[in-house]
């Protein structure tokens, strides 16, 4: 009876140690994570069930940031590789995307301190076609490691660059400012939902991340806020 007892103590502790890490699934609309100074050690942890290898994505997300440097957006670690997705914002008006390590920049598209930024990236390695939407205007299409995938266990990370698998941050790569409705489909989505997101109606939530229903964790100077943008934006 006794070492049942002790057997149950410890599957308990266990649980709630591994659901502690990983933090509640929660419905963010009309939240914001708030990134208020530079450091190399806030960032939000995204956990995502991928179950097989990445060959085409859509991510999308806002941000709002007074700072005119560099700053990563969204960071997707494997152990192979510590760059396999990553958009970067090198400077105003100038995005890098990185995939399996290989780099493109994206210049002369829209960008503003203090103001909403809606930006959605998608690839399909089939071709290797890969583009930015920011703020309603696409980029050119590019090509960036086609027949390729992204397979391994992932660690997403929101606010930093992870310059080894879960860490390796820089603070002079962080994030300032507020992020929200982030999403990532495992494939390309149309031009009209990528629309439908940038002007904030309504819309197929990603299938791997999903803002109404994630699930994170968070470390140092990271805060939940309500959003200023309108509430009734976020009936989706």
């Amino acid at each position: 009876m006794e070492s049942a007892l002790n057997l149950t103590t410890k599957l308990v502790f266990l649980l709630v140690l591994i659901y502690g890490c990983y933090g509640d699934l929660q419905d963010l609309s009309g939240k914001v994570f708030v990134i208020p100074m530079t450091t190399s050690t806030s960032h939000v942890k995204l956990h995502a069930n991928v179950s097989k290898p990445i060959s085409a994505m859509t991510m999308c997300q806002r941000f709002n940031s007074e700072l005119e440097r560099g700053q990563s957006l969204f960071s997707l670690a494997t152990q192979s590789h510590d760059n396999d997705l990553l958009l970067y914002k090198r400077s105003m008006g100038v995005y890098r995307v990185h995939i399996r390590g290989d780099i493109l920049d994206f210049f002369s598209l829209p960008d503003s301190k203090n103001e909403w930024i809606s930006i959605c990236w998608t690839w399909d390695s089939k071709t290797g076609l890969t583009q930015l939407w920011v703020n309603g205007k696409r980029s050119a299409r590019r090509i960036l490691k086609p027949d390729t995938s992204v397979t391994g266990t992932p660690s997403i990370m929101l606010v930093q660059e992870q310059d080894s698998y879960g860490g390796g941050f820089d603070a002079s790569q962080s994030f300032v400012g507020e992020v929200t409705d982030v999403h990532f489909w495992d494939s390309v989505i149309s031009p009209c939902e990528i629309q439908m997101y940038m002007e904030l109606n309504r819309f197929n939530p990603g299938n791997i991340l999903n803002w109404k229903d994630l699930q994170f964790s968070i470390e140092g100077k990271v805060f939940i806020e309500k959003s200023d943008l309108r509430n009734e934006c976020y009936n989706y």
